[in-house]
C-alpha cells in the first residue's frame, strides 16, 4: 500500500494558506482536510502521559525512533475521520508551525509549506479581521507585531536546523506569476504538474475560513496593499514591525 502523506500548511492567519490549500487541494491525488486539531491533541495526550517525567518538547529528547513513527501513526489515525483516502491531505492548521520540528521527527515524510505574506499586509488583515474563535493576540497592534516576530524567528530557526524541509511560498509571489509558483509548490510536494492546479476557482470543495468567498475567485491583486490608506492609523503596528520591515 502506498504510504499516506500530510501536506502541513502552516503560517499565520491571513497569509494566503487558504489559497495554497486549494491549489494543492485541485490536484487529482490530494484532498484538503481543512483546519483540524489532530496535530495538538497528538502532542497533549503525550504530556498527559508523561505527567510525571517532561513535556513536550523536553519529552522529545528521551524518545525513540519507534516512538516518534508510533506518535506518527496517532495522528494519521485521528485524521482518518476527516479524509476519504486520497495519497496525498492537506492539513491547514496554522498554528502548526510551532510543530514543524515534531511533524519531521513524526512523520519524515510529511511536507511541510509555510504561507508567508508581507507583515505589514499580514498584520493588517488579521487586526481588521473578527475571527470566530482564538487569534486572541490579533486584537492588540503591539501584540500582534511581537507574535508575529516571533513567529519570523521560529520559522528562522527551522529553516536553519532542517534546511530545506520548509517551502516558503509568498502570498505576494504567487499573485505575481501563479503558475510558477504552483509548479514549486507542486515539486516540494513530489507531486507531478497538473493544469488544475492553475484554475483551482473551479474547485468544488467546501471551505470554512475567512477567506471562504475569495477562493471562489480568481487571484485577485486589490488585496496587496490595503493597509496603505490606513497608514496613519497603524502606526503603532509599523514601528513595533520595524526590526523585521527593514527588508520587505
Amino acid at each position: 500500500a502506498q504510504m499516506t502523506t500530510p501536506i502541513f500548511v502552516v503560517g499565520l492567519p491571513r497569509s494566503g494558506s487558504t489559497l495554497l490549500e486549494q491549489i494543492l487541494a485541485s490536484h487529482s491525488q490530494v484532498e484538503g482536510i481543512a483546519e483540524v486539531p489532530s496535530f495538538d491533541q497528538v502532542i497533549r495526550k503525550l504530556n498527559v502521559r508523561h505527567q510525571k517525567g517532561s513535556h513536550f518538547p523536553e519529552a522529545f529528547l528521551q524518545m525513540t525512533a519507534v516512538e516518534f513513527a508510533e506518535l506518527g501513526q496517532q495522528y494519521l489515525g485521528a485524521t482518518e475521520k476527516y479524509r476519504s483516502g486520497s495519497r496525498y491531505f492537506v492539513d491547514k492548521t496554522p498554528t502548526n508551525f510551532i510543530f514543524a520540528g515534531a511533524i519531521r521527527k513524526m512523520l519524515p515524510h510529511a511536507k511541510i509549506i509555510n504561507a508567508r505574506r508581507h507583515p505589514l499586509s499580514c498584520c493588517f488583515s488579521t487586526f481588521r479581521q473578527l475571527f470566530y474563535d482564538g487569534q486572541n493576540y490579533s486584537y492588540n497592534m503591539q501584540e500582534l507585531a511581537r507574535y508575529y516576530i516571533a513567529y519570523q524567528q521560529l520559522m528562522d530557526h527551522w529553516h536553519t536546523v532542517m534546511p530545506g524541509a520548509v517551502l516558503d511560498v509568498e502570498y505576494e509571489n504567487v499573485v505575481a506569476d501563479q503558475e510558477a509558483q504552483t509548479r514549486r509548490l507542486l515539486e516540494h510536494c513530489e507531486l507531478a504538474f497538473e493544469d488544475r492546479c492553475l484554475r483551482f476557482d473551479e474547485t468544488d470543495r467546501p471551505v470554512a475560513t475567512a477567506s471562504s468567498e475569495q477562493v471562489r475567485q480568481k487571484i485577485y491583486t486589490s488585496s496587496l496593499d490595503a493597509w496603505r490608506p490606513y497608514e496613519p492609523f497603524i502606526n503603532e503596528l509599523i514601528e513595533h514591525l520595524d526590526p523585521i520591515l527593514e527588508g520587505t
